[in-house]
């Protein structure tokens, strides 16, 4: 479907009289209003300097982006922090006015502010100061009904905390102080503020297209989320006494969110996943996060389990993304569990993420949980590890990923349908492993060697360094030692700060650091060798790639049905 925008540049005083006809809204989704102290001096002063400086020139001021809602209102996409300082400076500005000896200026200038700011009678122009153009509904913002105030009355107290009243007597005491400095000036501003700063507002026909214009424009900070939408819509939703409740709820959610490294939009992201599995769809063409969730009027949002299960998801990334056990849930405390996850954690994208969320939500409140999921987990990482290995693209799993999303929810032992792998070829590839395995492979091949986890700050360690002396290999090739080095038999775990203080030396210079370290196969390679060299790296090449499928192998890779369905 086409999609329409209409872009006229307007002076200040054009734009906001536009309320009369549209009221302006920030919408609830809209974060709350946040410009500091310095943002209101940095307009006020540039606004100063050019109408000091040229009084005739115009002054751009910046885009307004917005559509027409259900409601026949400006819905404001962005530039809600600018458009709102106007009001407040214009405000600030009137307030001044008032209090002035009437002069023809001043009368002139109330006038043209009153049209900006207030509805006004179509006959006799008389103001209602109760009606202003714009109004606030950002959720959980304390300071809406504040700016509401401000307009109206053209007072705020002078202790408040919110942004709108602080920055309100901000405004006031500039406008104090230049009427004073400047007096000859003064209606130039106020003059230059209303006709001469332009604004260009960007009026799309939906709010999808004033979104899409937003995410193209903005390079001024963070972008609207769909979260953001979603908040709004699930708020809108509920009845009045269950509102206040949910800004609680989601204001801890966010936070809780972003202490395990995640945001809201990432949750509704693998959530969506969840509901997709319910629905039985394997598509392999992952939709737009909000245009899945707006399907049915968003009708998705609305189940009272939401809320609840996006808190579970958090609960499962306190353990994969912190490290951390989790009161009552046993299975967090399962270090068999924790390795196999950190091992996923380091597979090459994110297409692990969505069959754990899906088997977790489903499944942690079953009493066999805690040994089905450690099954599913090693088969899962099993089955990926190895086709990426072989093929190292997204492709190579995506299909079978989807397909097992749908079993899961069939099945707490899942049917695991992809591709069948070859034992040779998957050795002969772990030997020389893409960049982007080495870390899973390192992972899982240290975890058969010790119980914890390993330090959160590790590097590959190469045992042969990358820079040797050619003298060292003489009956070898640079390319031919070059090749070798990069093989997986010569790469290792090793702890950050111990890998600075080896340095770029030879086994035997490093071997006392070697010793230092809490990874376990580190410690034993320093024990059982005295020098490393092109045979030990070939060595180990081998005895890793077998030890690496016969893993592989021990937890289900090349099997459909699930080991859980073996135990019974």
């Amino acid at each position: 479907m086409a999609t329409s925008i209409d872009v006229n540049k307007q002076s200040v005083k054009q734009l906001l009289e536009s309320g009369k006809k549209r009221k302006f809204v920030i919408p609830e989704y809209q974060r709350p209003y946040a410009w500091s102290a310095e943002q209101i001096e940095t307009l006020f002063e540039d606004l100063a300097e050019y109408t000091e400086l040229d009084k005739e020139s115009t002054y751009f001021l910046g885009t307004i982006v917005s559509y027409t809602n259900d409601n026949g209102e400006q819905e404001i996409i962005d530039g809600q922090q600018r458009i709102t300082s106007l009001f407040l400076l214009l405000r600030a500005f009137y307030a001044k006015l008032v209090s002035m000896v009437e002069t023809p200026e001043a009368k002139n200038f109330k006038s043209q502010i009153e049209s900006a700011l207030w509805e006004q009678d179509e006959l006799t122009a008389a103001v209602d100061y109760q009606k202003i153009l714009i109004t606030s509904r950002v959720m959980g913002d304390e300071g809406n009904d504040s700016f509401a105030n401000i307009l109206t009355t053209g007072k705020a107290k002078p202790e408040a905390k919110d942004n709108y009243s602080r920055n309100y007597n901000l405004f006031i005491e500039m406008v104090e102080k230049y009427a004073t400095v400047q007096p000859g000036m003064f209606y130039y501003f106020i003059r230059n503020l209303l006709n001469k700063a332009i604004l260009l507002p960007i009026t799309a026909d939906s709010q999808d297209t004033a979104l899409t214009i937003f995410s193209t424009l903005n390079d001024r900070g963070l972008a609207l989320s769909d979260a953001d939408i979603f908040k709004a819509k699930m708020y809108n939703h509920l009845s009045h006494n269950e509102k206040h409740d949910f800004i609680d709820k989601w204001k801890k959610l966010d936070e809780d969110a972003l202490n395990v490294n995640e945001s809201m939009q990432k949750l509704f992201y693998y959530y969506m996943f969840y509901l997709r599995s319910l629905e039985n769809d394997r598509k392999t063409t992952t939709p737009g996060l909000r245009r899945y969730y707006a399907n049915n009027n968003f009708e998705r949002l609305y189940q009272p389990e939401v809320m609840d299960d996006l808190n579970k998801l958090v609960n499962l990334w306190i353990v994969v993304n912190n490290r951390m056990e989790i009161e009552n849930e046993k299975w967090s405390k399962n270090i068999d569990i924790k390795q196999v996850l950190d091992g996923l954690v380091s597979y090459p994208n994110e297409f692990w993420k969505y069959p754990v969320v899906i088997y977790y939500l489903r499944y942690h409140d079953d009493y066999d949980f805690e040994e089905n999921f450690l099954t599913f987990l090693r088969k899962l990482l099993a089955v990926l590890a190895a086709r990426y290995i072989i093929t190292p693209t997204i492709n190579a799993v995506k299909r079978g990923i989807l397909n097992l999303d749908a079993e899961i929810i069939k099945s707490s032992s899942p049917k695991f349908d992809f591709n069948y792998v070859e034992e040779n070829e998957l050795k002969e590839k772990i030997k020389s492993a893409h960049r982007n395995t080495v870390r899973m492979i390192l992972k899982m091949l240290a975890y058969q060697h010790q119980e914890e986890l390993l330090p959160e700050k590790w590097e590959i360690e190469h045992i042969l360094p990358q820079k040797w002396q050619s003298a060292y290999f003489v009956k070898y090739s640079d390319q031919e030692v070059k090749d070798l080095v990069e093989h997986i038999g010569n790469k290792i775990p090793f702890e950050k700060k111990l890998n600075i203080i080896a340095s770029n030396g030879y086994f035997a210079k490093k071997q006392l650091s070697y010793k230092q370290s809490k990874v376990k196969i580190l410690q034993d390679l320093s024990e059982s060798h005295t020098d490393w060299g092109l045979d030990e790296i070939r060595e180990r090449d081998i005895r890793i790639s077998d030890e690496l499928f016969s893993l592989l192998l021990s937890w289900g890779v090349n099997t459909v049905a699930s080991s859980i369905d073996n135990k019974c």
